[in-house]
């Protein structure tokens, strides 16, 4: 079976500020984009039989100048829907929720078009996500590829090893970086993470 890589964006302003990154859909910094075009040796480097981006442009971009084109865009790859807590940083909501965390709590309701989303419920996308890449590994040789967002891609992680979606605290993951999921011994092991090429 191939590997299932997992690419973060390249960074935005809001990942610069810290601000929760959900449904605004907010391009490359100049910075980001530098980042994704340094990627692309890294995933070159893997034959893949399949490529999945998120809609938002921020993974688009990211994966074209990464030198994958094609690839599918699917929303089961978008980021944590935040709710009521889209573009607030966490400094902000410690000062109303001293003991919040993300992976624990969740957020608060927001609009009806994004009323946010449980840890159980992104890792049920997860899980929606982990059975297409399954389906491409079974139909061509090669590695999956997948470009999406911080906090989804730590909770994917989590529940292709076994763990529970809270559990995806456990993997900070930085913009602009390469992490791989292999096997051995028929389980499912990190290969690598958090992986940033040479500047």
């Amino acid at each position: 079976m191939g590997d299932l890589l997992l690419v973060r964006h390249g960074e935005t302003e809001w990942s610069l500020s810290g601000q929760h990154t959900g449904s605004t859909d907010i391009p490359l910094t100049e910075n980001g984009r530098e980042q994704a075009k340094r990627l692309a040796p890294l995933v070159a480097s893997h034959h893949l039989a399949a490529a999945f981006v998120s809609p938002m442009q921020r993974a688009r971009e990211t994966a074209r100048l990464a030198g994958v084109e094609g690839a599918r865009v699917d929303a089961d790859l978008c980021e944590w829907d935040y709710g009521g807590y889209e573009g607030v940083t966490t400094v902000e909501i410690h000062r109303t929720r001293p003991d919040w965390f993300l992976f624990d709590d969740g957020v608060v309701p927001g609009p009806p078009e994004h009323p946010g989303e449980s840890p159980e419920q992104v890792g049920a996308r997860a899980e929606r996500m982990l059975a297409k890449v399954d389906a491409a590994l079974a139909e061509a040789e090669g590695s999956v590829v997948l470009f999406s967002h911080g906090h989804f891609l730590r909770v994917l992680a989590a529940r292709r090893l076994g763990l529970r979606a809270s559990d995806g605290a456990l993997f900070q993951l930085a913009t602009g970086t390469v992490s791989r999921l292999s096997t051995e011994h028929r389980r499912h092991v990190v290969a690598g993470w958090n992986v940033r090429p040479p500047s």
